[in-house]
C-alpha cells in the first residue's frame, strides 16, 4: 500500500513495474536525475522523458501523489532524508568520531528500510523451504561470498547436509550435481555476476530450489524460484560492498533464527552438544576477584 510517509525514490523503485511503458519513461527520468527534476517545470520533464504533459500527471498520480505539484513536493522531501549509498559523505578532514557516526547512521537507516521492505510471507516460504531441504547450498561471489561463509557458518549448525562454494567452477559442478529437494541460497547485491547466473541455470535445471538474496528486478530475481528483495543503492560497480553486505547479513541471521525455531527440541538440543563441545577449546574464565 502507498502511504504519505513512503520514501518517494523508494516507491518508484519498488512499483516501477506496475507503471504504464511511458510512465516508466517519466521515473527512468526521475530516479537518473532526482536533483534536477526538482526543478523542472511539467513541460521540462515531459520533454525529457519524450512523453506527454498529461502522461507526466498520470505518472504522479500513479505513485500516489494528487499531482505533479505535489509530487516535486514529496521528491523534495525524500531528496532531503535520503542518504547517498555510494559516498556518505566522510571528508579527508573527519575526525575518526565524525566518520564513525556518519557510518553507523548510514548503515542503521538503511537497515530500518530494507526491514520495512520485507515480506513476511517470503521469509516464512524461505525458511519453510530450507527447513525441508534434502541439501542446503550457499553460493557468493566476491563479498557475497564472505556473506555466504557466514551463512554457512549459521546454517552447518541447523541442517544436516550443508555447504558453501565461493569459487564459480565449484559452484557450477556442485549445482550440477544437485536434485529436486535440495535448495540452493545464491547472494547477489548486484544480481548481474554471469557466472552466478549461469550457475543457478544450471541448479534449476536439476529441479533444486533457488532462493536468491538480490536486488529486486535484477536478473538473478528472474532466474530464481524465490526471491528475497534487498533494495540498498550502493554503487558496486566501483566501491566494496559495505552497507549491502551488512543487510544481507542481518537476512541471513533472520533465515537461521527461523529455520532453528522450526526445529523445535531436535535443533535445540542439537546446538547446545555443539556449544558443549567447544569447552574444552576454551581457556577458563577468570575468577572474580
Amino acid at each position: 500500500m502507498i502511504t504519505t510517509t513512503d520514501n518517494l525514490l523508494d516507491l518508484i523503485r519498488t512499483h516501477a513495474g506496475a507503471l504504464s511503458p511511458a510512465e516508466s519513461k517519466v521515473a527512468g527520468v526521475v530516479l537518473a536525475k532526482p536533483d534536477a527534476a526538482i526543478y523542472m517545470t511539467l513541460a521540462d520533464l515531459a520533454r525529457e522523458a519524450h512523453v506527454s504533459e498529461p502522461t507526466v500527471v498520470r505518472f504522479s498520480r500513479a505513485i500516489g501523489c494528487d499531482g505533479f505539484q505535489s509530487f516535486k513536493i514529496r521528491l523534495a522531501q525524500s531528496i532531503a532524508s535520503s542518504f547517498s549509498y555510494t559516498d556518505i559523505g566522510v571528508h579527508p578532514d573527519d575526525t575518526a568520531d565524525v566518520y564513525a557516526t556518519k557510518v553507523f547512521k548510514a548503515t542503521i537507516d538503511t537497515l530500518a528500510k530494507v526491514h520495512q521492505q520485507l515480506d513476511a510471507a517470503t521469509l516464512e516460504a524461505v525458511v519453510n523451504t530450507i527447513a525441508r531441504s534434502r541439501k542446503l547450498e550457499f553460493f557468493g561471489v566476491g563479498a557475497s561470498g564472505a556473506v555466504a561463509m557466514d551463512a554457512y557458518h549459521k546454517f552447518f549448525r541447523l541442517i544436516n547436509s550443508c555447504a558453501v562454494y565461493t569459487d564459480t567452477h565449484m559452484q557450477h559442478m556442485s549445482a550440477s550435481a544437485l536434485e529436486p529437494g535440495d535448495v540452493v541460497v545464491a547472494i547477489s547485491h548486484t544480481g548481474r555476476t554471469k557466472e552466478l547466473l549461469e550457475t543457478v541455470q544450471v541448479a534449476r535445471a536439476t529441479g533444486a530450489t533457488v532462493v536468491a538474496i538480490t536486488a529486486p528486478g535484477s536478473p538473478l530475481a528472474a532466474l530464481s524460484s524465490i526471491v528475497i528483495g534487498v533494495d540498498v543503492r550502493e554503487d558496486t560497480d566501483v566501491y566494496t560492498p559495505m552497507i549491502s553486505r551488512i543487510a544481507h547479513l542481518v537476512i541471513i541471521d533472520t533465515l537461521a533464527v527461523g529455520v532453528a525455531r522450526r526445529g523445535g527440541r531436535a535443533t535445540a538440543e542439537r546446538l547446545h552438544r555443539m556449544k558443549e563441545s567447544l569447552h574444552v577449546k576454551r581457556t577458563p574464565k577468570r575468577s572474580e576477584p
